[in-house]
C-alpha cells in the first residue's frame, strides 16, 4: 500500500508544527538570548511539560517498533518491566534531583568536578558524547530504513527531513522549544498507537476476544520467579534489573537531568518525576496491547513474508489494518517520526550543553553571555549536521550497526556507577572515581562485545547481512535494550566463559555500575580516602544519613569520612532560589573568576567570594 495525499498531509503537518514551535520561541519572549534561556529554558518550566518531555525522550521510534514485536513473539512477560518504574522514578526524585538542583548546575558533569576533579568531569563528558554521537545517526536511520522497506517511503528524504527539522527547532528555540515540541509529539505518539489498537481490535472482534485468544495461545505470561541471571526475562531481571536501567536514564542521563533543572523549583522537578510514572505505565500498556492485537490479527491475516525482520512487523500490521482508512497510516508514520524527533532533539540539546559547559566555558572563562549563547546555538547546529553524517555512516556499516547501538547501551551503567560513587561514598577520591569508571567501561565492553561475538547474552544469533533487523536485545543495558528483539531460534546452552557472556541484558546496568562502585571504593581506600575538609557537602546525597542509620556510629563515621547532613552545611542553596542568569548558579563568569582556588588533587573549587565548606568530624 502507498501513502495517499491525506497521509502525506498529516505527516507534513507534524513537521510544520514542530518547526513552528521552535520559531515561536526564537522570535518571542526571552528569545533565547542567554545561555540559561537557551540550555535550561530559563529554569521556568512547569512539571507537566517537563514530565511529557521526559516521557518523549524515553519513547523513541525504536520502542514504538520493538516493544509490540517483543509481545507478538514472546508474550506479555515483558510487561513486568512496569514494576521497575516506581522505584526507578522515586529514587531519582528523592536522591538525584535534590543534589543536582541545589547545586544549580547546567551540565550533569559539573557535579563530577565539584565532587572529584576536572579530570573525572572530562572523562564523564567524553564518555557521554561518544555514547550519544554514535546513537544519533542510528536512531535517525534505522526507523527510516524499516519504513522504506515496508511502505516504499523514500529513505533519504525521510532522514534529511527529520534531521533538518529537528536541527532547526533545536537550534532556534533551545530547550524550551524542545520541551514543548516533545509535548506535542507525545500526544501524536499516543494518538497513533491508540488508533492502531482500536481499529485492529475492532477488525478481530474486540479486545475481549484478543485477550481470550492470546491466553489460549500461551501469550499471557505468569510471574517467573527464576533467580537465574542468565535467563533473558524473569520477574527479577525485569523488576529489579530494570530499576538500574531506569536510574541510568532518569537519574544521571544529561538529556533527562537537563529537564529537571529547567523546572522552576525543586518541588516542580520532583513532581515531574511523579507525573512520568503513570505516563510510562500507559505507554507500556499501549505497546503491549498493540503486540497482542497484532498476534491475534496475524492468526487470521498473515502479516509479513518469512524473510521480514522483527522491526518491520508493526509496520506491516499498520499498513494492513489501516489500508481502508485514509489518513490513519499517515498518523502512525507521524507517531513513528515523533519518537525519532523527540529523541534526536534531546540528544542535540544535551550534547550542546555538555560541550559548552564542560569543554568550552572552562577554557574561555571570559566569554560574554551573548557570545556563549551564540556558541551554544552553533554547537546545536553542528551536532544536528553531524547527526545526518552519522546516519550516512550507519547506512554503510551493515552488520557493524549492531555493535554501534550496543556501544550506547554499554555506557549507561558505568556512568550511573560513577555518580552513585560520588553521592553515596564520601570516602571515594578522584583516583578511585577515574579508575572505577574505566574498569566499568572495560567490563561493559567485554561482556557486551563478547555476547555479540559468541552469540550469547540474549543475542542468540546475528541478523543476516542484508537484513534491516535492528540489533538483538541482549546487547544493550539501557532503554534501547527494551526495544530490540532476538531471533526466535533457541541457542545451545552456554558453557565456560560463554556463561559469563550470557548474562541477561537486564542485569547489565546493575553489573556495570556495581563494578564502578566496588573498584572505585577499593582504589580510594588504598590511595587514601578523601578528607572531610576537602568535600563540598552539597555533593553528597541528603538521604545518606538515613540509609546508614542502622550501622554503629563509628562505622558510619568511617564510611562517611566525617561528612554530616549536607542540608545543614554552610552555604546550602535553597532549591527555589533563582540563579539570576548565571549559567551554573555557582561561580559567575568573567573577572570575578580570578579569585578561584582549586585544591590540588581534590577537585574542590572555591571562589574567593564563596562560602567555605570545611566541616567538623561528625557522626550521625
Amino acid at each position: 500500500m502507498e501513502f495517499t495525499a491525506i497521509d502525506y498531509s498529516i505527516f507534513a503537518l507534524l513537521l510544520v508544527l514542530s518547526s513552528a514551535i521552535g520559531l515561536f520561541y526564537a522570535l518571542t519572549g526571552d528569545r533565547q538570548r542567554t545561555v540559561q534561556e537557551f540550555l535550561l529554558a530559563n529554569r521556568d518550566m512547569g512539571c507537566l511539560p517537563v514530565a511529557l518531555s521526559l516521557l518523549a525522550s524515553f519513547q523513541s521510534a525504536v520502542a514504538i517498533l520493538g516493544v509490540p514485536a517483543e509481545i507478538f513473539r514472546f508474550g506479555t512477560e515483558y510487561w513486568f518491566l512496569g514494576c521497575s518504574y516506581f522505584l526507578g522514578l522515586l529514587i531519582p526524585a528523592h536522591i538525584f534531583i535534590p543534589v543536582f538542583y541545589r547545586l544549580r548546575i547546567t551540565s550533569t558533569y559539573e557535579y563530577l568536578e565539584l565532587r572529584f576533579n576536572k579530570t573525572v568531569r572530562v572523562l564523564g563528558t567524553v564518555t557521554f558524547i561518544f555514547q550519544m554521537v554514535i546513537y544519533m545517526g542510528v536512531v535517525l536511520y534505522a526507523p527510516a530504513l524499516a519504513l522504506n522497506a515496508v511502505t516504499g517511503f523514500d529513505l533519504w528524504s525521510a532522514v534529511l527531513t527529520m534531521g533538518l527539522v529537528c536541527t532547526l527547532y533545536t537550534t532556534l528555540g533551545g530547550l524550551k522549544a524542545v520541551i514543548w515540541t516533545d509535548v506535542f509529539q507525545t500526544l501524536v505518539m499516543l494518538a497513533g498507537q491508540v488508533a492502531v489498537i482500536v481499529v485492529g481490535a475492532w477488525r478481530v472482534g474486540g479486545m475481549a476476544r484478543v485477550w481470550r485468544v492470546a491466553e489460549q495461545e500461551g501469550k499471557i505470561a505468569g510471574i517467573d520467579l527464576d533467580p537465574n541471571p542468565l535467563e533473558r526475562h524473569t520477574f527479577w531481571s525485569l523488576a529489579v534489573g530494570g530499576i538500574f536501567m531506569m536510574l541510568s536514564l532518569y537519574g544521571v542521563n544529561q538529556a533527562q537531568v537537563q529537564r529537571y533543572l529547567s523546572a522552576r523549583s525543586e518541588r516542580e522537578a520532583k513532581l515531574s518525576c511523579y507525573a512520568v510514572f503513570p505516563c510510562q505505565q500507559i505507554v507500556l500498556c499501549l505497546s503491549c496491547l498493540t503486540g497482542l492485537v497484532m498476534f491475534v490479527y496475524n492468526q487470521e491475516h498473515p502479516l509479513a513474508p518469512t524473510h521480514s525482520s522483527s522491526d518491520q512487523l508493526v509496520l506491516f500490521f499498520v499498513m494492513d489494518v489501516l489500508r481502508d482508512l485514509p489518513g490513519l497510516p499517515g498518523l502512525f508514520v507521524a507517531c513513528l517520526f515523533s519518537g525519532s524527533l523527540s529523541t534526536i532533539s534531546s540528544a542535540f540539546n544535551s550534547l550542546a550543553t555538555v560541550t559548552m559547559e564542560d569543554l568550552v566555558r572552562p577554557h574561555f572563562p571570559e566569554l560574554s553571555e551573548s557570545r556563549a549563547t551564540l556558541v551554544s546555538k552553533l554547537l546545536a547546529l553542528g551536532y544536528g549536521l553531524l547527526c545526518l553524517g552519522m546516519a550516512y555512516v550507519s547506512s554503510m556499516l551493515g552488520p557493524v550497526l549492531q555493535a554501534a547501538i550496543s556501544i550506547f547501551g554499554m555506557v549507561g551503567g558505568p556512568l550511573l556507577g560513577l555518580f552513585c560513587l560520588g553521592m553515596f561514598f564520601p570516602c571515594a577520591n578522584p583516583t578511585g572515581a577515574a579508575v572505577g569508571l574505566l574498569a566499568g567501561l572495560v567490563m561493559a565492553f567485554w561482556v557486551g562485545i563478547g555476547s555479540i561475538l559468541h552469540g550469547t547474552g540474549g543475542a542468540k544469533g546475528v541478523p543476516p547481512a542484508n537484513s534491516t533487523a535492528l540489533p538483538t536485545v541482549g546487547n544493550l543495558s539501557t532503554v534501547l535494550a527494551t526495544t530490540l528483539l532476538p531471533p526466535t531460534s533457541a541457542p545451545p546452552s552456554p558453557t565456560g566463559l560463554q556463561r559469563f557472556y550470557s548474562l541477561s541484558y537486564m542485569w547489565y546496568s546493575a553489573h556495570n555500575s556495581t563494578t564502578v562502585i566496588l573498584v572505585g571504593v577499593l582504589v580510594s581506600l588504598l590511595t587514601g580516602p578523601t578528607p572531610a575538609a576537602a568535600l563540598d557537602p552539597r555533593t553528597i546525597s541528603p538521604v545518606l544519613p538515613w540509609l546508614l542509620c542502622c550501622l554503629p556510629p563509628k562505622i558510619r563515621q568511617w564510611f562517611c569520612c566525617g561528612v554530616g547532613d549536607p542540608a545543614q552545611a554552610p552555604g546550602h542553596t535553597d532549591a527555589t532560589e533563582k540563579s539570576n542568569g548565571v549559567p551554573n548558579g555557582l561561580i559567575p563568569p568573567g573577572p570575578d573568576r580570578q579569585g578561584e582556588e582549586e585544591e590540588e588533587g581534590q577537585g574542590y573549587i572555591r571562589s574567593a567570594g564563596a562560602p567555605s565548606y570545611t566541616l567538623q568530624e561528625t557522626s550521625f
